[in-house]
């Protein structure tokens, strides 16, 4: 695959609906995450952040396309709202979308977001995006993508959405646990039940 390739999405008659550009050269999961730094919005104040910054945690990372946007707050919302579950799991997490940490701010602040408990990061380049294979090159924005990554920065897992459905922060959650625990997970499991025993 060269680095920069086409996908058509087309109708069952042939028409194309769209044209997605993506550069990701091979899948991601299994690979170190790729490092950024970026402003952010966090704790009423913007920041650098980078991802090196939370070495030896576990780290989710989601993308979402805009701020003041629809399907995005629901999902904002939720993980904030988890984040004390994340913590105890040692992770942090992180939201990234191609807008500017002002914009994030001004969401926030005016825009009826409220306050976050995780740091929203701005990816005005769109080069975090491109790096984890997401960004929607002609609309400048990224697909729903959500990454675990383990503290050594590793991605062990990764789910990407298109932009109409929100994603679920409670699978999110099992499958950081099920990670977590080390040994190997059978379909549908979540904590409390037997794993299949070590890897």
């Amino acid at each position: 695959m060269t680095t920069s390739s086409q996908e058509k999405i087309s109708t069952m008659n042939g028409s194309s609906l769209a044209i997605i550009q993506h550069s990701a050269q091979k899948p991601i999961v299994g690979c170190q995450a790729p490092q950024f730094k970026a402003q952010a919005y966090i704790d009423g104040q913007i920041k650098e952040i980078s991802l090196s910054d939370y070495k030896g945690k576990w780290v989710v990372l989601f993308f979402y396309p805009l701020d003041f946007t629809f399907v995005c707050p629901t999902e904002i919302l939720e993980f904030s709202k988890k984040t004390e579950e994340f913590k105890k799991k040692n992770t942090q997490v992180i939201s990234v979308s191609i807008d500017s940490a002002y914009s994030h701010k001004g969401w926030c602040e005016q825009g009826g977001l409220g306050k976050l408990n995780f740091p929203m990061a701005s990816d005005l380049t769109h080069k975090i995006s491109q790096d984890y294979g997401v960004l929607i090159e002609d609309k400048g924005i990224s697909l729903r993508g959500t990454f675990i990554i383990d503290p050594e920065g590793k991605v062990r897992a990764a789910t990407i959405h298109d932009l109409q459905v929100g994603r679920s922060v409670e699978e999110t959650l099992r499958v950081l646990t099920a990670f977590q625990t080390g040994e190997l997970c059978p379909v549908g499991w979540t904590p409390g039940q037997k794993t299949l025993g070590k890897a």
